[in-house]
């Protein structure tokens, strides 16, 4: 059965997500993200980066010349593949050049990468989307860039190791996989929106109203000139306390 976008390997430019910095009507087919850590609605493919937001190829050809070179890496490991889904938070670095860049949520573009320190390449803030419980009674944690991360516990009947919670997020040391700490979504913590009619906006989070599901709430942040602004608990990224453990916006 065909595929109303495309086929298995291709995408209609036509329903690409709007973000993206193509022409819809130049040509009939563009890349299509290999499966990842980030679903098409939210990722940009790297060859697109590479081309049309960074401008290092004029062509497809010559993107992927450069990118089958591994001189890009992506959170610190060599990505060769052309296709290879980036989404936010995720480290971008062009090793022949020595540039860093950080894919951050963006008010007009949504994603989009942002150039940061060295000494900032080697974290970034991960969500919990979900937890489970593995054998041996250990604690599995899914974080939004499609990483598993296991929390050992001693005790199964009292894991006192398992201090996280869904929709938390976590300072992730990469490429090593450490957790070096975990922010709270709670009152009174700095939240990034990174999806929904207020993308790219940070604000410290003042109220949460949960009608029915958890994930559906409603969450109302001020940000630092006092403008109150709303959207679901869905769209939110903890990013610290007092102030962004990292640079989370252009």
């Amino acid at each position: 059965m065909r595929k109303i976008g495309g086929s298995l390997r291709h995408l209609r430019r036509e329903r690409a997500p709007g973000f993206w910095p193509i022409h819809k009507k130049e040509y009939v087919w563009t890349v299509k993200p290999s499966p990842g850590p980030h679903p098409l609605a939210r990722c940009i493919p790297l060859a697109i980066i590479v081309r049309d937001i960074l401008g290092y190829a004029k062509t497809m050809r010559e993107a992927r010349r450069i990118i089958g070179r591994g001189v890009i890496k992506v959170d610190g490991r060599v990505r060769r593949d052309y296709k290879y889904p980036v989404g936010l938070m995720d480290v971008l670095e062009i090793t022949e050049t020595g540039e860093i860049f950080r894919i951050v949520a963006h008010p007009h573009r949504v994603l989009y990468p942002v150039p940061i320190k060295e000494e900032e390449a080697n974290y970034k803030i991960c969500r919990i989307e979900g937890k489970t419980t593995v054998k041996g009674g250990h604690i599995q944690l899914h974080l939004h860039d499609g990483r598993n991360y296991l929390v050992r516990v001693n005790n199964p009947m009292e894991p006192e190791e398992d201090v996280y919670r869904t929709f938390d997020a976590v300072l992730l040391q990469i490429p090593q996989q450490e957790i070096m700490q975990v922010i709270r979504f709670e009152k009174g913590v700095l939240a990034l929106i990174f999806d929904g009619r207020n993308v790219g906006k940070v604000g410290r989070i003042e109220d949460i109203v949960q009608v029915f599901r958890r994930r559906e709430s409603i969450v109302s942040l001020v940000d630092e000139n006092g403008n109150v602004f709303r959207t679901i608990l869905e769209y939110i990224l903890p990013v610290g306390v007092d102030k962004p453990l990292i640079t989370v916006r252009a």
